[in-house]
């Protein structure tokens, strides 16, 4: 079995791959590439710039990180992630769903990642306490990992259907691209809107890489590890790699985030299909 791993990012640490595992000069090679053909990279008057008179709409991200035990086997793995993808077909109120096995490494131990998106927070809280979610937990999740976290953010995306329920040829594949970070408590407001701001911006500007990006404030008070998060949906692994390497990225990072927080954590995850059988 191969558990794949992220990158935990300590305090002033750029967030892009470091060496480990699979890594060549610096940066990880995806041991499970997706079906995703290279993506070319578009700059300057390629890029699209953010679109304030577009219709928006609002969503809820739920994000929740898993730390599998090490003697998980294959099998185990499988049915883990069946029963965490197809409970989307159980359960109403869950508008698009992904899952996968973490990539690279981190301190943290988190060996998969998975996200939902809901329309509102009362279908979150139904969610959370959901019978049929809950078996899915104490019978099939629980049992295998040592330890998870949930981070939960509201943010906004194009009011249209194939947008806010990620459907379509585009959202059937790719990477999912996953920041937490805690802001300083000496950080002010406008420090952190200024930083969350140039994210979505950032994301936002470059279509031939990423087909979708949210970003947020942790509203979990269960999670106080992390103030907030942002997911990007990028076209492939390739797209996210570029990505994290552009100079823009790290130019953005080292200005308007290093100096306001305490802790970051980045990782990834392949959202190829999984959960053909309903469990």
């Amino acid at each position: 079995m191969m558990i794949h791993q992220a990158l935990a990012l300590p305090r002033f640490t750029l967030p892009f791959f470091s060496k480990g595992f699979g890594s060549k000069e610096g940066v990880f090679v995806h041991q499970c590439q997706t079906k995703n053909p290279k993506v070319a990279f578009c700059s300057g008057d390629d890029q699209i710039s953010s679109s304030t008179s577009m219709k928006t709409r609002k969503v809820v991200e739920h994000v929740c990180l898993l730390k599998a035990k090490e003697n998980l086997s294959e099998e185990q793995e499988k049915d883990m992630l069946d029963y965490l993808y197809t409970s989307q077909y159980q359960m109403s109120g869950i508008v698009a769903i992904s899952v996968g096995c973490i990539g690279d490494r981190n301190e943290e131990d988190y060996t998969h990642g998975l996200y939902m998106r809901f329309q509102r927070k009362q279908d979150l809280e139904k969610f959370y306490k959901n019978p049929f979610f809950l078996k899915v937990l104490n019978e099939h999740v629980t049992p295998f990992c040592h330890g998870m976290i949930n981070v939960d953010y509201e943010s906004e995306v194009e009011d249209d259907i194939l947008p806010i329920f990620r459907k379509g040829e585009e959202y059937n594949y790719g990477e999912e691209f996953v920041v937490l970070v805690t802001f300083a408590k000496n950080a002010s407001e406008k420090n952190i809107k200024d930083a969350m701001d140039s994210f979505a911006k950032l994301t936002s500007s470059l279509p031939s890489l990423i087909v979708q990006s949210t970003q947020g404030s942790n509203f979990n008070n269960s999670t106080k590890e992390f103030t907030h998060a942002a997911v990007a949906r990028f076209r492939s692994f390739d797209a996210m790699e570029i990505f994290v390497k552009g100079r823009e990225y790290k130019d953005m990072w080292r200005s308007q985030f290093e100096p306001f927080i305490e802790k970051a954590v980045a990782l990834h995850f392949s959202v190829d299909p999984v959960g053909t059988d309903i469990m």
